[in-house]
């Protein structure tokens, strides 16, 4: 479908997969992959450097990994410039420095007419980014909240940029209702931002016979089990659950819990996991699965008997989604969108996050409910991925025509 009548996206995020990093932004791939297959795409994802981060790295190996300069990835180009960013330090000055690492590529592009319109994730750094180099390149640019806007909304030298952002942006889209109205409570015009939750892959996350799931992992039949999948970070609440583990035993003996992640550009919290679980007498309790692919996710999650998200901070989590679409119940706390995912009772239980009494009475109530794994699955296919996409691609179409008439 690409070609000259067509708007060229660039996707300008600092979180997108590589081969280095597979597990970073798949999410915004996931999204702007599926908007490649109806309009031409490319990608320019800066990555943060400094020139003494290497010392850095012998003493945290997973900090800042890098990315190759340059991947082809199913069919489209991905660039992984760098910027400079000192660590824990200046956060002010990444979206500038952002966008100044951007610029050469993105000024190429331009002048090899693949750049309409600059499609950015996450109002700062990224979104300041995109708003500078609009400026300097006079393209529109359009932005997504994605929910790290709710901590930069709260932070002074970093508000002011992120409402600029959004302000400026020619159409904002939100993964949920709840960050739309936390930048309209900030001065953010709520008839320029439209909810675009994210969709699920209703193919890749299907609903397998529990038993052969089981076996196909090697995981005992008969036995209780929850799951949890996310980075290995603080923010998403492993050790949440860990440390109600030991009341849910006595209730529930042959409980088992399966952590499914890696590292993340966030960082990587399994030493301390591990040093929790150990405390706690777990190590026959609990089990790392480690990062796993999305095409290989549906047999651990089909697995499982509940679905347990005790994170502090989401925009909208596709692996609720993912999870249900395995016919899954979902335990997650009330941040960000997830109660607008997990919408009724029958889809899962919401609990007050930071109560670990509420989270272990609602983790033992889900376990105790016969669940009706077929609605559960049948909600999760009323939000797949096409009608997002083409609302998607018509405001694309709709922001770059001005643009593309002009080049005519």
């Amino acid at each position: 479908m690409a070609g000259s009548t067509h708007p060229h996206i660039v996707v300008l995020s600092s979180l997108f997969p590589s081969q280095i990093q597979p597990g970073a932004g798949l999410f915004i791939r996931e999204r702007m992959f599926r908007v490649g297959k109806h309009l031409p795409l490319s990608v320019v994802s800066p990555t943060p450097w400094f020139p003494l981060q290497s010392l850095i790295q012998k003493l945290k190996p997973y900090f800042r990994p890098g990315a190759p300069k340059h991947e082809r990835q199913s069919g489209i180009d991905v660039w992984f410039p760098h910027f400079l960013s000192v660590p824990g330090l200046l956060k002010s000055w990444d979206g500038m420095m952002m966008a100044i690492g951007a610029l050469p590529r993105m000024r190429h592009l331009k002048r090899c007419g693949k750049l309409d319109i600059i499609d950015t994730h996450f109002a700062y750094p990224d979104g300041y980014a995109a708003c500078l180099l609009s400026r300097w390149l006079g393209v529109p640019y359009t932005l997504t909240l994605r929910g790290t806007e709710s901590r930069h909304l709260q932070t002074p030298s970093l508000r002011t940029k992120a409402l600029q952002a959004i302000k400026c942006a020619s159409q904002v889209f939100s993964v949920s209702d709840s960050l739309k109205k936390l930048a309209v409570e900030h001065g953010a015009d709520a008839s320029k931002i439209e909810v675009v939750g994210n969709g699920v892959d209703i193919e890749r996350f299907s609903r397998l016979e529990r038993r052969a799931a089981r076996t196909a992992v090697g995981i005992p039949s008969g036995v209780p089990i929850l799951i949890s999948v996310g980075g290995l970070v603080p923010r998403k609440g492993f050790h949440r659950v860990i440390e109600i583990l030991p009341k849910l035993r006595i209730q529930f003996p042959e409980l088992m819990y399966l952590i499914v992640g890696g590292p993340s550009p966030e960082g990587n919290n399994r030493k301390q996991l591990e040093q929790q679980i150990e405390a706690l007498g777990l190590r026959d309790c609990v089990r790392f699965m480690g990062a796993v692919k999305p095409d290989d996710l549906a047999p651990l999650l089909s697995a499982a008997d509940v679905f347990v998200l005790a994170t502090s901070n989401e925009g909208w989590a596709n692996v609720l989604l993912e999870a249900m679409a395995c016919g899954l119940p979902v335990v997650t706390t009330d941040v960000g969108g997830n109660r607008e995912v997990v919408s009724d009772e029958t889809l899962g239980i919401i609990t007050p996050f930071g109560d670990p009494n509420a989270l272990e009475e609602a983790i033992c109530q889900a376990l105790n409910i016969t669940w009706d794994g077929d609605h559960i699955r049948q909600y999760a296919q009323r939000n797949s991925w096409d009608e997002r996409v083409e609302r998607l691609c018509a405001h694309f179409s709709s922001i770059a025509a001005p643009v593309r008439e002009n080049k005519q």
